[in-house]
C-alpha cells in the first residue's frame, strides 16, 4: 500500500503536563509520541488542525503514514488518541513505527454492502444488525488493507456472520481466531424489526381464535 498521507512533526523537548497544555492552548499543536520498530520513543508534536483534518478521513487508521520527524521519514501507523471529552479536540497521539518486512496488528473499518439486497430484509421484513463495525487483523504493512467488505445479501432472518467466515484480501489473518472456536465473534445478523414481531403475534392470535371458533367434529 502506498504511502498516501504525510504529516510533519517536530521534535519535542519541552516534557510533562505543563508543557503539553501550553503547547495545546499556545501553539495550536497536539503533544504525540512515535515508538516501536527498536528505536527509542521520541516525543513530537503535530499541528492540531493538520492532524484534526486527517483523523477525518477513515481511511487515515489503516494507513501507513509517512511521517517526517527532524529531517527523517519513518512509516507509522496511528496506534492511539486521546479526545478531550466534551470538545472532541485531539489531546495526544501515539504513532508505531512499522517495518515493511514485520507484521502488524491494526484495527480497520468494516464496511457492509447489499444490505438492501439481503434476503432476511428483502424477503422477510428483518433488519440488519451491525454487532461489529470494525476488526482487527494482522499483515505485514504492504498489504494492509483501507477496510474489509462485508457482503451480507445472502443472510437469512436469524443468521449471522462470523468472524471465520469473512472474505479477508490475501496475506490477513484475524488473530483472535488463534484462540479457538469459542473467539469466533458474530460480525454481524438479520434480528426480526419490532413491527415484524408484532405483524407475527397478530397473526398468530388470529390463527387461534380461529381454531377455538371452529365447531367440534362429529363423530
Amino acid at each position: 500500500m502506498a504511502n498516501e498521507f504525510e504529516l510533519q512533526a517536530e521534535v519535542r523537548n519541552d516534557l510533562g503536563k505543563g508543557a503539553s497544555r501550553r503547547l495545546r492552548r499556545n501553539a495550536g499543536m497536539v503533544p504525540a509520541i512515535v515508538y516501536g520498530a527498536g528505536k527509542e520513543p521520541v516525543s513530537i508534536s503535530i499541528a492540531q488542525n493538520v492532524l484534526h483534518k486527517s483523523c477525518e478521513n477513515e481511511a487515515f487508521f489503516a494507513h501507513i503514514i509517512n511521517l517526517k520527524v527532524g529531517g527523517e521519514s519513518e512509516n507509522a501507523i496511528v496506534k492511539g488518541l486521546q479526545r478531550h471529552p466534551a470538545t472532541n479536540r485531539i489531546m495526544h497521539a501515539d504513532f508505531l513505527r512499522v517495518r515493511m518486512d514485520q507484521e502488524i496488528t491494526v484495527e480497520v473499518p468494516l464496511h457492509f454492502i447489499n444490505e438492501e439486497a439481503c434476503v432476511g430484509v428483502k424477503i422477510d421484513g428483518g433488519m440488519v444488525s451491525h454487532v461489529m463495525s470494525s476488526l482487527q487483523i494482522a499483515c505485514l504493512p504492504g498489504n494492509l488493507p483501507e477496510f474489509i467488505e462485508v457482503d451480507v445479501e445472502a443472510l437469512e432472518m436469524g443468521s449471522s456472520l462470523h468472524m471465520s467466515e469473512l472474505k479477508l484480501p490475501e496475506g490477513v489473518s484475524v488473530p483472535e481466531l488463534s484462540y479457538g472456536e469459542d473467539h469466533d465473534q458474530v460480525v454481524v445478523s438479520v434480528v426480526a424489526t419490532r413491527a415484524t414481531v408484532e405483524e407475527s403475534d397478530e397473526s398468530e392470535a388470529a390463527e387461534g381464535g380461529a381454531a377455538e371458533g371452529e365447531a367440534p367434529a362429529e363423530d
